[in-house]
């Protein structure tokens, strides 16, 4: 697994074949979401564009219209920040300057976040458990290989964070 090092003022982790194909699709998936499949009605939307005045609709239409299009031009843009880093063929090595690894971040934590509401993962789950409960129900699920990569970019994350403030 990657893990993200400093290396004067760069971030840099490499990635495995396996890795870069997850990172791809994961980040790909977050910019159909924001561009081809933006929908207010879809909970991972709502998630990543939360209403700042849930008492007051009319007040988080209104911030809605001033924020969202950059809001979502921004997650977008850090999403690409990964796509643009990622090594094209195969793995490699990924070099980060600190306004790349700050989008990184936030892009991760986008997918994350994403991932958890498809997932249903709320605060107090126990992630190890789940992965153990899906792991006993099929091995081969879709459902294991999502908590997997949800764990994964968690890792990867952190990894991150841990480098940014050595």
């Amino acid at each position: 697994m990657s893990m993200f090092r400093r290396r004067g003022d760069r971030y840099v982790a490499s990635f495995a074949v396996d890795e870069v194909r997850v990172l791809r699709k994961v980040a790909s998936e977050v910019v159909g979401l924001l561009t081809d499949g933006f929908d207010h009605s879809d909970p991972v939307v709502c998630r990543l564009f939360p209403e700042v005045y849930p008492e007051d609709a009319a007040g988080t239409a209104e911030f809605r219209r001033y924020t969202e299009g950059d809001l979502k031009t921004a997650k977008i843009d850090q999403a690409g920040a990964i796509l643009a880093a990622l090594p094209g063929d195969g793995g490699g090595e990924v070099r980060l300057d600190a306004e790349a690894a700050e989008a990184w971040l936030r892009a991760l934590n986008d997918a994350r976040l994403a991932m958890g509401v498809r997932l249903e993962i709320k605060d107090g789950t126990d992630l190890g458990a789940e992965l153990d409960d899906a792991v006993a129900d099929d091995p081969s699920s879709s459902r294991v290989f999502q908590l997997s990569v949800y764990a994964y970019l968690g890792y990867l994350q952190e990894s991150l964070l841990n480098a940014l403030i050595e």
